[in-house]
């Protein structure tokens, strides 16, 4: 089981993860590095938390995150800027844990509003399927009907078979470079750079808190109420004091964030797992050890992953991302009297804007809580 939840894990989002990382402004030497690093802080963050706690905890990336860089870009001059910002995230992080009045203020923040802005961040990404059906349908159309087929029977594989098919149909359409053997030899390489950090107030808006605000809303949170879904009690503090370390550890290195997982986290805490609940920790703890050895393979990866264009790895982690928008999106809507709000928060976090160089999901938030807070005292 912990095998197949770090496949599962690396698998399912690495080329949102990756592509985010590039939209960010990383070139491809700090993409795989900062892949290394997200790679290598989660599985070391799961490594430590199963030790210490006997528990299945199972830590993963932030990909609601990485969605984030993807459409926020625009409010970027250079990837150092975003590692600025992710330093500054991952202290957000750390104080959740260390400062329990601060995790529950993030607790607070009404779900419909950060499941609008985690929808409105999603819609962008989730498009790519179809733009990448326009790009070249031949390409696009079997890799949608594979993730489709492959759903129907076992939707944690439909992702990865997706990926397969398309790197089989590009090197039969488009065939593998000349060097394509001596470059990947030379990628093996683990990629370790140490990126300088640049702190600006628009990267800390337009990134930093709502990175800070998603990872917590939709990461952190579902991922304790799983672990308690399954009877595994623990205080969120010292979880969240080592996901956030781990992730200040990993910032200067280019990784965006961890935090504690939600699906994989409940393949590591349920019965699959073992039959005896006191010994399913090894499935997350064999997790963190395969995590680490994917990472070391982030070079191999990214190295692979430029000869698709961008468009259809867009594609595919459109993809993975249908489920997460779907749920997003009838979370922040079902409440009647909150709808209103979290359509303006869904609606500028979706517009792709930038007001003041801060980009829309911080300032669809802001709208989105005046709106409701107005609403609230009115029909008070």
């Amino acid at each position: 089981m912990g095998l197949l939840v770090a496949i599962v894990g690396f698998t399912g989002s690495f080329a949102i993860v990756l592509q985010g990382f590039r939209a960010a402004g990383a070139s491809d030497e700090q993409a795989a590095a900062s892949l290394l690093a997200a790679s290598v802080a989660m599985g070391v963050g799961g490594i430590v938390l199963s030790l210490r706690t006997r528990m299945p905890i199972s830590v993963a990336w932030s990909t609601p995150g990485a969605v984030l860089l993807i459409s926020s870009g625009a409010v970027l001059s250079s990837f150092n800027e975003a590692v600025g910002a992710f330093i500054v995230c991952a202290v957000m992080l750390l104080l959740c844990g260390l400062y329990r009045p601060l995790g529950r203020a993030i607790e607070a923040i009404p779900a419909s509003l950060a499941n609008a802005m985690l929808a409105g961040i999603l819609l962008v990404i989730c498009l790519a399927p179809a733009k990448a059906l326009v790009f070249d349908w031949t390409l696009a159309l079997p890799v949608l009907l594979t993730w489709w087929i492959v759903a129907q029977f076992y939707r944690l594989y439909s992702v990865p078979a997706a990926l397969l098919v398309l790197f089989a149909l590009l090197i039969m359409k488009v065939g593998l470079p000349a060097d394509f053997q001596t470059q990947l030899t030379q990628s093996l390489v683990p990629p370790v750079l140490l990126i300088k950090p640049v702190f600006t107030f628009s990267a800390v808006i337009s990134i930093a808190f709502p990175l800070f605000i998603v990872t917590m809303a939709s990461q952190n949170v579902p991922g304790i109420a799983v672990l308690r879904a399954n009877n595994f009690e623990s205080k969120a503090g010292p979880l969240l004091t080592v996901t956030g370390l781990a992730s200040l550890i990993g910032a200067p290195f280019g990784s965006h964030a961890v935090n504690l997982a939600a699906i994989t986290a409940a393949m590591c805490a349920g019965e699959d797992a073992h039959a005896d609940a006191s010994r399913r920790y090894w499935a997350s703890l064999v997790a963190g050890f395969a995590y680490i050895l994917f990472g070391v393979l982030a070079g191999a990866v990214t190295y692979t992953m430029t000869l698709v264009p961008t468009v259809l790895i867009e594609a595919i982690a459109g993809l993975a991302l249908i489920s997460a928008f779907s749920g997003s999106l009838f979370a922040a809507f079902k409440n009647v009297e909150e709808r209103e709000a979290a359509a303006v928060t869904f609606l500028l976090a979706a517009s792709g804007v930038t007001l003041a160089g801060i980009g829309g999901a911080f300032w669809g938030l802001v709208a989105g809580s005046v709106m409701l807070t107005f609403t609230r005292w009115r029909l008070a």
